[in-house]
């Protein structure tokens, strides 16, 4: 069963749009199109770890939209979700988690970390709440959907951008990074 990793998908937050320059003209639009793109990908037998940021708004909206999404999926907690939304039928849910996928040691978790358990061990971050902004060295990578073309992304695919360094230390200029207009940087 294939393993996939994801984040800051921000569901029903209409503002995120703007904020991150995403190419949708609305936020139905917008959910719609992540939907297909994840169940596109994922599987009802593949395995999900999202870290975070999964949506903003009614609950009950939120949670019509994590049912029509393939996949087991894990939850490690962001900044943006709402202490009810553990109590969904999410495989498990974590702040932190540390796995092993395919022999790798990966330290899980929705913000970015300087220096995680195992950082010169081989141990691979993985993150969200960057949004594609933030340089983070050594073996990290954001899996967020700003990075990743708006779809979960297997491991394989990281590991071959992590060994290429292709887009982890982007220099802003780059394209695919998302700025709150207020933060200053590239639009």
């Amino acid at each position: 069963m294939p393993t996939f990793f994801t984040a800051d998908t921000h569901f029903g937050h209409a503002r995120i749009i703007e904020m991150c320059g995403r190419p949708f003209r609305s936020i139905e639009e917008h959910d719609a199109a992540l939907v297909a793109a994840w169940n596109r990908r994922v599987t009802a037998k593949d395995r999900v770890w999202f870290l975070g940021d999964f949506g903003k708004g009614s609950t009950e909206h939120l949670l019509k939209i994590f049912r029509k999404l393939n996949g087991s999926t894990h939850l490690v907690r962001g900044n943006h979700d709402a202490p009810g939304i553990a109590a969904w039928p999410w495989a498990s849910v974590h702040d932190i988690a540390n796995i092993n996928v395919d022999g790798q040691r990966l330290v899980l978790c929705h913000y970015p970390i300087a220096s995680w358990a195992g950082a010169h061990g081989g141990a691979v971050h993985l993150h969200g709440h960057a949004h594609g902004r933030l340089r983070v060295p050594g073996l990290a990578c954001d899996v967020g959907v700003d990075v990743w073309d708006y779809r979960p992304v297997t491991l394989a695919e990281i590991m071959l951008r992590l060994e290429r360094r292709e887009g982890l230390v982007a220099e802003p200029s780059d394209a695919g990074f998302c700025n709150d207009p207020g933060e200053g940087g590239p639009r």
